[in-house]
């Protein structure tokens, strides 16, 4: 499959900082590709240096197969859309959208052909007349995708748009992103710290740590089978544990937490696991089924069992938590989805299930 980006061993240092470290990727055409990780990680830095804004200390950059390294950032047929929109105040909605091709010297019956055909494809086809200050967060959103969007992109870049938007409007935006992404089958390339919106967007994420990917895989692959520890940890909530190997049987470790608790884990990454080797493990809160009474027998399917004591309940509707406090520490749990959940108040002792191959156990380093 061609690819409408690639990057090959792309790397950029600040001195002695390395931000980006020898990364490479390739997002075939009309894919939405984000780049998931924390601050400082150099997920900016490298759209940056996609985008023509800073210089690659090594390494290739390709779009539609032609190195654009030595491009400046108009010659490169990759348009940015930053946090901040930075669309301009002074001119309407079709100003603002014709802006590009008018410095490029097009016409005007057919800058106002492609501006009307761009704003219906947004949903917002009596915009045009409107002054930016008029427009609400969502539709200021689509503007800035259509001033880039009516240039014909090969790739579209954005820089963690949703980042000023409040909560509501950041989740009904996700879902705006990739219906937009679909009608124009333009390739995306999308940075966040927010792990939400790279699942929900993407048809493939690259988590990003310390300058480097630690892996590249669907949404769905990234969730249920991380690679390294930090992708584990990073995308989705876990309960966590540090813990030492107590005994070893081929993909399958019991361990010991600092705290004294015993449980069985599945072996992930690279390598087998020998008692005595510390571990990182990790447990998915819908992966742990409660019950009510600590005497009643823990779920079939349970390979760990352990008892303990309701701290609190977290309720969000089809998404509460209950928060249980096992030998000091506090697991959470996600509520049965019944028509009428049981209640765990504080003080409840439940018991709780979960199976060792929905615990994932890496090898620290």
């Amino acid at each position: 499959m061609k690819c409408d980006l690639e990057c090959e061993g792309v790397s950029k240092a600040f001195g002695t900082l390395l931000a980006v470290d020898n990364v490479s990727l390739g997002i075939p055409g009309g894919s939405f590709f984000s780049i998931l990780g924390p601050s400082g990680c150099g997920k900016t830095t490298l759209m940056r240096m996609i985008a023509g804004f800073a210089e690659p200390t090594k390494g290739d950059i390709r779009i539609k197969g032609r190195s654009v390294v030595a491009d400046p950032p108009n010659r490169r047929n990759a348009k940015m859309v930053f946090q901040h929109l930075a669309l301009f105040p002074m001119m309407n909605v079709a100003e603002n959208i014709a802006f590009g091709l008018r410095c490029r010297g097009m016409g005007r019956s057919e800058i106002e052909k492609r501006v009307k055909m761009v704003l219906e494809r947004i949903g917002l086809p009596d915009a045009g007349p409107k002054e930016v200050a008029q427009l609400s967060g969502g539709q200021k959103q689509r503007i800035a995708i259509a001033r880039c969007m009516v240039l014909e992109p090969d790739v579209l870049l954005l820089d963690e748009p949703l980042g000023a938007l409040d909560l509501k409007l950041r989740e009904r935006m996700k879902i705006e992103l990739k219906l937009l992404q679909q009608q124009f089958n333009t390739t995306f390339l999308y940075i966040t710290h927010d792990q939400s919106e790279a699942l929900v967007m993407s048809n493939h994420v690259a988590v990003m740590n310390h300058g480097r990917f630690e892996q590249i895989g669907t949404p769905q692959e990234l969730y249920l089978e991380p690679r390294t520890a930090f992708v584990a940890s990073f995308v989705g909530d876990s309960n966590r544990w540090d813990a030492r190997v107590a005994q070893a049987d081929g993909g399958y470790v019991r361990f010991e937490t600092d705290a004294g608790l015993s449980f069985i884990g599945a072996v992930q990454g690279a390598g087998p696991l020998v008692r005595g080797d510390r571990v990182t493990a990790f447990v998915r809160p819908e992966s742990i089924a409660i019950i009510k009474d600590a005497d009643a027998t823990a779920p079939a399917n349970g390979s760990n069992r352990q008892d303990g004591v309701v701290d609190s309940m977290l309720f969000n509707g089809a998404n509460s938590r209950v928060l249980v406090r096992v030998a000091g520490a506090l697991l959470e749990v996600d509520m049965p989805k019944a028509d009428r959940a049981p209640d765990f108040p504080p003080g409840d002792v439940v018991a709780l299930s979960w199976s060792a191959d929905h615990t994932m156990c890496f090898a620290q380093a």
